[in-house]
């Protein structure tokens, strides 16, 4: 195996063998990144805690790797209903504008329908 991994907990990363973050020399690779709270176990049911929660999810990982939002390049992020993204922008903003990533954001069917958003991003470490 090629770098390092880091967890979270979410029971798919056991289910499905992925894990939450991959560090390879200085950069962070960060799974698909839904508004699951790790902390009760839930999904909340509004688009804007979702967000809030997968930049909150990433944060953490981006951390235990050493790095954090301000380092991130790029960010993919998946919405999947038309008009919410509108919704999410400003969080969005929030979260990436200290580190302006190259962005694609995408309407697409998340795998399950309670899914609302799913955020993806690579960072660099700064050493």
């Amino acid at each position: 195996m090629i770098g390092n991994r880091i967890y979270s907990g979410h029971p798919n990363e056991d289910k499905a063998g992925y894990a939450r973050a991959a560090v390879v020399d200085d950069w962070v690779f960060v799974s698909g990144t839904t508004g699951f709270d790790p902390d009760n176990k839930e999904y909340p049911k509004g688009i804007e805690a979702q967000c809030e929660n997968c930049f909150r999810n990433i944060e953490r990982a981006l951390q235990e790797a050493g790095a954090s939002l301000t380092d991130i390049v790029r960010v993919l992020i998946f919405v999947a209903n038309d008009g919410d993204f509108e919704r999410v922008m400003p969080i969005i903003r929030k979260h990436c504008y200290p580190a302006r990533p190259a962005n694609t954001t995408v309407y697409a069917k998340l795998v399950a329908p309670h899914m609302l958003v799913e955020i993806e991003v690579t960072a660099k470490i700064r050493r």
